[in-house]
């Protein structure tokens, strides 16, 4: 987990519960993402795993808020290549489990024969708090967000199709379209553009890592804003010193062919400014003339000197062909 995802996410578990509902909302998100429930004979437990200490917190305080329940809390270190400890918050017995089951809307009763049945999402989420807490839970639970001084990208890893589409539409009821895809045996849902990512932020109710993302985007458009006018002055220098070196070959061309005696005065006076200043721009060369020259009419003129350049060059071209 990146040290800016664990910012927002340590931020997300200490931020106030207050309503049951909205406690609800974001438990079953956690649950849909990284829940599994285990039912045999012997036992009955709802298990959520998470890779964050301040996480496992909100989620024990989130059962103690909504049922007055007190789930366990086991650490340890996860297999293959996981060199930091996983933590498992584990609910155990059944009237307790499918009690929370039942609260969060996973299942029902029939009521003719007293038979639990599976269900899906009912509508619960109506309540705008509700929807930003769903969405809070759900990032908490498997939730990451790059670190905006590379690149923007925030993600929720859902293990199915059905929890993926439920995350895009609560994002849509805020006007954040959401794209997806598959990874290995999950559904990824993302966002990829800046403001898109701070209204997430805002949403879920992560001001302060909504204020560190803002500032990070704010320096990051600036300095993107200076580079880009540096290449562009970097540019427009080397185009300027590419045309005054061309410039200043063809009026030697001219002279050593014609000679600047020859030509107008008000080309030989540009000629011999140019000669003189072959760095100076045209605004430059325009205010050297006497009298001062617009920048256009400076322009004009080494045109047409380029010009004369340019027959000089195709006369010498033909020049040996009349020979033969």
């Amino acid at each position: 987990m990146s040290s800016y995802t664990r910012q927002v996410k340590e931020e997300l578990a200490r931020h106030t519960i207050t309503e049951s509902c909205c406690a609800r909302a974001e438990l079953r998100a956690m649950l849909e993402m990284r829940g599994a429930l285990v039912i045999s004979a012997q036992m009955h437990r709802i298990i959520i795993q998470t890779e964050n200490a301040s996480t496992a917190r909100r989620i024990f305080s989130l059962f103690k808020h909504c049922f007055a329940l007190s789930p366990k809390v086991l650490s340890g270190r996860k297999p293959r290549f996981h060199k930091k400890n996983g933590f498992s918050v584990q609910l155990w017995g059944k009237d307790a489990v499918f009690a929370v089951l039942q609260s969060l809307g996973f299942i029902a009763i029939e009521p003719a024969e007293g038979k639990f049945l599976l269900c899906g999402q009912d509508g619960g989420l109506k309540k705008a708090c509700c929807r930003r807490a769903y969405l809070r839970g759900a990032f908490l639970a498997s939730g990451s967000l790059n670190n905006p001084e590379r690149d923007y990208h925030l993600e929720i890893i859902s293990p199915c199709e059905h929890y993926a589409r439920s995350i895009s539409e609560t994002l849509a009821s805020f006007d954040l379209p959401a794209r997806s895809f598959q990874r290995k045996n999950c559904q990824v849902v993302y966002l990829k553009e800046g403001e898109k990512i701070g209204e997430f932020l805002r949403i879920i109710a992560a001001h302060g890592g909504l204020l560190r993302f803002e500032n990070i985007r704010v320096v990051k458009g600036v300095r993107n804003k200076i580079n880009r006018l540096v290449n562009c002055e970097t540019a427009n220098l080397t185009k300027t010193a590419l045309a005054a070196h061309a410039q200043v070959l063809n009026i030697k061309l001219i002279a050593a062919h014609i000679g600047l005696r020859n030509i107008s005065p008000s080309l030989r006076e540009i000629a011999l400014l140019r000669l003189r200043y072959p760095e100076a721009a045209l605004q430059e060369l325009a205010k050297l003339a006497d009298p001062v020259l617009t920048k256009s009419t400076v322009n004009h003129r080494l045109r047409r000197l380029n010009a004369l350049a340019q027959q000089i060059r195709e006369q010498e071209f033909d020049q040996p062909d009349q020979k033969r």
